[in-house]
C-alpha cells in the first residue's frame, strides 16, 4: 500500500499453498471465493466463501487452497497497533465466523462489509484515500477490541524483534514432533543451557520444558479433533514418549482424558497432508469479477449493530435447579369509550385480534347506560312494540356474547348527577332487559367501577350515599355482578384523598378496587436530569405494593384491578410516538402480573383522543393500536407476555426464562428510564444500547432450533415507519397498509447442538425485546 498506509498491507490473491509462518501482526482472511484451509498451532480451519478468520500476533500458520479461491487478506503492523492500543499485547482475538455465538451475526456483516468498502476504495484511490482507509481500519479495530478480545497468552506477548527467541520458537513449532532437548537448543544458539533457561522464563513467563509441552498438546488436539488416528499413534507422532505422559499432561490441562475429549469434541475428519491443488501464491488484480463478488457481501450489512461504545454485560443462568414458579396472566380490559363503538366493522376487528393474541376478558366502556348507545323511546299503538331503545345496545351485547367477553363499566359521579332519578330508572330497565335476553350467569360477570377522580368539589358525605345507592340497586337485580370503586392514591403521601376516605368504611359494600399507575406523574418534564427520570424506575410496581399495602393497614382486602396505566412517554404527541418504550411496557406488566387481577388497554389512538373534549392525546392510557389498525408497541410488548408459557425457572430484573414441553423460552429486556426528549438524540440513545453475553448452565443436551424475535425501534416500531414515509399531502389506505406490514417484529432462525453450557450474544438497543423460543428438535 501507499508509504502513507505502510502499516497496513492488502492483498486479494488466488491461495494455493503457503507454508508455514510466523505472523507477524494481525491478518484478517476472508474468502471471496472457494476454499481456503488454515491450519494454526492449536488448530485446522476448514474455510468457505465469506468465511473471516483473525490471525493474531505470533501465531504460526501455514495455508493451503483449491484452484478456484480467491482470498482477500489484510494485516495491521505491530507498530500501529502498539501505537493505537496500549493493551495489544496483553490481548488476543478469537474471531471466525462458523464459530460465533448467536447474536455475533451482525458483527460479522459488518466486517465483511467493511472490508469490501476497503477494496473499492483501494483501488479506486480518490483524493480522500487515505483518510477513508484509516477510518475503516479504526471502525474494523473497535469491533474486533471491544467484542472478541480474550486475555493475551505468552507466544501473543512475545517481542518479535528478539531474533534469538524468534528462532527458537520457530525451530520448536516445526520440530515439535522430534526429542529436543534444552541442551541442543543451547547450543544451536550458542548459549549455556542455565541461561537459556533463565532467559527464556523471563521473556515468555514459562518454561522451556513446559512450553515444549505446550506446543505438542496444541497439535496433538488437532489430531484428535480432525482424525481417526488412535491416541497412542497421536501421542508418538507429537513427540511425547509415550501414551500414559500423553494423557497424563492432557488431563492436567483440560481435566479430562483425550478419549472423553474427542467424544465431546469430535470434528469433520480432514486430511492433514499437504497435498494441494495448485503450488504457490498469485495476487489478484482489480478485476471486474472480484467487485462482483465483493458487492455481495457490500449488501449483508446488518442495520441492527452501531458500532458506538455501549454497555457490556454477562448474563449466567443456571436452569439445573429450577424454581418452577407459575406464570399469572391477570385479565385483560380493552376500552372502547361506548358500547356503539363495537357497531363499526374496524372496532370489532381489533377487538378479536387483541382476543385472538393477547387474551381478553372484558370490553371497556366509560357509562352503561350512555345515551349515546341507546334509542329515544317512541310512542307506538302496537300490542307488542316492534321498536326497543336497546336495540343498539343487544347488537354490540350479542357481539360480546359471542365472543366470550363481559362488560367492565365505569360510572362517573357526574353520569349519575345530571338527572339521578332518570339515570337509575334507565339502569334498572337496562339490566332487567339484558337479564331477560342474555341471562343471569353471563350478566353476572360484568364489572362496575364507580369513578370519581382525586380532584373534586363534591363532598366524600355525598360520594358515598350516591355509591351506596348504586351499589343496592344493582345488587338488588343481578346480586352477582361485581360492583367496585375507585380509589385515588397519592404516591409520594400514601394515602388517599380526603373525599375518599369513606371508602376505607364500605369494605362490606364493594367487590374490588380500581386504581391508577402512570410513570408520568412523577416527573417534571421541564427538568432534563436524567436522575430525575430514574425517578419512574419501577414506579408502577411501587405504586401496586404501596396501594396494597395501605388497604392491608385498613383490613381491606379485595382484588385490585389497574384501569389505567402508562409507562414514561413524554408530554407530547411527538415524544408519545418517538420514544420507544416496549421493553418498559413489558416489565411493567410482567412485575405486578402477581398482583392485579386485570390491566386496561386503550384499543386505539383515534378513540382516545375524541374522548378528551379539548383534542389532546392523552397520555395516562396505554393503546393498543394507532390509525388504520396500526399495532404500537403494547401491543407486541404484550404479545411476548403471553408467548411465555410453562414454568418459571429462572427469572432477574431484565430477564424471564420458562421451560415448557417443547424446550425453553428467554426473554431479554433493556429497560432505560430516560428523558424521552432524549429520543431525538441517537447519538445519546446508543450509548444505552446493551451487549450482553448469555450463558445457560443445566439445559438438556440434544438438537434445537431456535427463533429470535427482535422488537425495537428499527423492527416493528410503527411510528418509525410512519415518519419514515409519512408525507406533508396525507397518509392515504395503501401507505398505511404498507406500513402496518413493515411493523412487525423481527425473526431469525439458528439450528444449534447444545451439549453443555451454551452461550450467545445479544445486542439490545434501548427498550429492546428479545423473545427467544429454543424449541426441541425431534428429527
Amino acid at each position: 500500500m501507499d508509504e502513507q498506509l505502510k502499516d497496513f498491507h492488502l492483498r486479494i490473491q488466488k491461495i494455493g499453498h503457503v507454508d508455514r509462518e510466523v505472523n507477524r501482526g494481525i491478518e484478517f482472511v476472508l474468502v471471496i471465493e472457494g476454499k481456503l484451509t488454515i491450519e494454526t498451532n492449536s488448530r485446522i480451519y476448514q474455510m468457505k466463501e465469506k468465511d473471516l478468520l483473525v490471525i493474531n500476533r505470533n501465531e504460526f500458520f501455514e495455508m493451503n487452497g483449491n484452484k478456484e479461491n480467491s482470498v482477500l487478506r489484510f494485516t495491521i503492523s505491530d507498530s500501529y497497533m502498539d501505537q493505537s492500543y496500549s493493551e495489544y499485547r496483553h490481548q488476543r482475538f478469537e474471531c471466525f465466523s462458523q464459530d460465533i455465538d448467536i447474536g455475533r451475526e451482525a458483527l460479522m456483516d459488518q466486517l465483511r462489509t467493511f472490508f469490501g468498502e476497503m477494496v473499492i476504495i483501494y483501488f479506486r484511490k480518490d483524493d480522500i484515500y487515505t483518510i477513508e482507509m484509516q477510518r475503516i481500519v479504526s471502525e474494523i479495530l473497535l469491533i474486533l477490541i471491544r467484542r472478541f478480545k480474550e486475555e493475551g497468552k505468552a507466544l501473543g506477548q512475545l517481542d518479535a524483534k528478539d531474533d534469538r527467541i524468534v528462532q527458537l520458537i520457530d525451530f520448536l513449532e516445526r520440530h515439535y514432533r522430534e526429542q529436543i532437548t534444552l541442551e541442543q537448543m543451547a547450543h544451536k544458539l550458542y548459549m549455556s543451557p542455565g541461561y537459556l533457561s533463565r532467559y527464556f522464563k523471563r521473556k515468555m513467563g514459562v518454561g522451556f520444558s513446559r512450553f515444549l509441552m505446550d506446543i505438542r498438546l496444541k497439535h496433538s488436539v488437532k489430531d484428535l479433533l480432525y482424525t481417526s488416528n488412535s491416541i497412542a499413534s497421536i501421542a508418538m507422532n507429537n513427540g511425547f514418549p509415550n501414551t500414559k505422559s500423553f494423557t497424563s499432561f492432557f488431563k492436567e490441562v483440560y481435566e479430562e482424558t483425550p478419549k472423553v475429549y474427542r467424544e465431546r469434541h469430535i470434528k469433520e475428519k480432514v486430511s492433514i497432508s499437504k497435498t494441494v491443488s495448485i503450488k504457490g501464491v498469485e495476487t489478484l488484480t482489480n478485476s471486474s469479477d472480484i467487485f462482483l463478488q465483493l458487492g455481495s457481501l457490500l449488501a449483508e450489512t446488518d442495520k441492527t449493530y452501531s458500532n458506538t461504545e455501549t454497555r457490556f454485560e454477562e448474563l449466567n443462568i443456571d436452569v439445573s435447579i429450577p424454581t418452577n414458579d407459575k406464570i399469572n396472566r391477570p385479565d385483560h380490559v380493552l376500552i372502547i369509550r361506548e358500547l356503539k363503538e363495537l357497531l363499526k366493522e374496524d372496532i370489532r376487528e381489533q377487538v378479536l385480534a387483541v382476543k385472538d393474541d393477547l387474551r381478553l376478558s372484558y370490553i371497556g366502556i366509560q357509562n352503561l347506560i350512555s345515551s349515546a348507545t341507546f334509542l329515544p323511546n317512541v310512542e307506538t299503538d302496537e300490542t307488542i312494540a316492534t321498536s326497543s331503545p336497546y336495540f343498539k345496545a343487544d347488537m354490540t351485547i350479542n357481539f360480546l356474547k359471542k365472543h366470550e367477553l363481559a362488560i367492565f363499566s365505569r360510572v362517573r359521579y357526574q353520569d349519575i348527577s345530571a338527572d339521578e332519578g332518570v339515570y337509575f330508572k334507565r339502569l334498572e330497565g337496562f339490566l332487567r332487559h339484558c337479564l331477560q335476553v342474555y341471562g343471569e350467569s353471563y350478566v353476572s360477570k360484568w364489572h362496575v367501577l364507580f369513578y370519581e377522580s382525586s380532584i373534586t368539589a363534591v363532598e366524600s358525605k355525598e360520594l358515598r350515599r350516591m355509591y351506596t345507592k348504586l351499589y343496592n340497586t344493582i345488587k338488588n337485580i343481578v346480586p352477582g355482578m361485581q360492583i367496585g370503586v375507585y380509589l385515588p392514591f397519592s404516591y409520594a403521601d400514601e394515602k388517599t384523598s380526603e373525599q375518599h376516605m369513606w371508602i376505607l368504611q364500605e369494605n362490606e359494600r364493594f367487590d374490588f378496587i380500581g386504581f391508577h399507575a402512570n410513570q408520568n406523574e412523577v416527573i417534571d418534564f421541564e427538568e432534563t436530569s436524567s436522575d430525575r427520570f430514574l425517578l419512574a424506575k419501577d414506579y408502577i410496581k411501587e405504586k401496586t405494593n404501596k396501594v396494597k399495602y395501605y388497604l392491608k393497614q385498613h383490613h381491606i382486602d379485595k382484588p385490585l384491578h389497574l384501569v389505567t396505566w402508562n409507562t414514561l412517554s413524554g408530554n407530547t404527541r411527538y415524544t408519545n410516538g418517538t420514544f420507544f418504550r416496549g421493553a418498559l411496557v413489558l416489565k411493567s406488566a410482567w412485575d405486578i402480573s402477581n398482583d392485579v387481577h386485570s390491566l386496561a388497554f386503550w384499543i386505539n389512538t383515534e378513540l382516545h383522543e375524541v374522548d378528551d373534549q379539548h383534542h389532546r392525546i392523552q397520555l395516562e392510557g396505554m393503546e393498543l393500536f394507532h390509525y388504520f389498525n396500526g399495532k404500537r408497541p403494547a401491543f407486541y410488548a404484550m404479545l411476548f407476555a403471553e408467548k411465555l408459557t410453562g414454568s418459571i425457572i429462572a427469572q432477574g430484573s431484565d430477564f424471564i426464562m420458562t421451560q415448557y414441553e417443547g424446550g425453553y423460552q428467554l426473554i431479554l429486556m433493556n429497560c432505560i428510564n430516560v428523558n424521552p426528549y432524549f429520543s431525538i438524540e441517537d447519538a445519546f440513545l446508543k450509548k444505552l444500547n446493551k451487549d450482553i453475553r448469555v450463558i445457560i448452565t443445566g439445559l438438556e443436551h440434544g438438537e434445537y432450533q431456535v427463533r429470535k424475535y427482535t422488537y425495537d425501534k428499527d423492527n416493528g416500531a410503527l411510528y418509525t415507519n410512519w415518519w419514515n414515509l409519512g408525507s406533508k399531502h396525507g397518509v392515504d389506505i395503501e401507505i398505511a397498509e404498507y406500513i402496518n406490514r413493515l411493523s412487525h417484529p423481527s425473526l431469525q432462525i439458528f439450528d444449534e447442538k447444545i451439549d453443555g453450557d451454551w452461550s450467545f450474544y445479544s445486542y439490545l438497543t434501548i427498550n429492546a425485546i428479545h423473545f427467544y423460543d429454543i424449541r426441541k428438535s425431534y428429527i
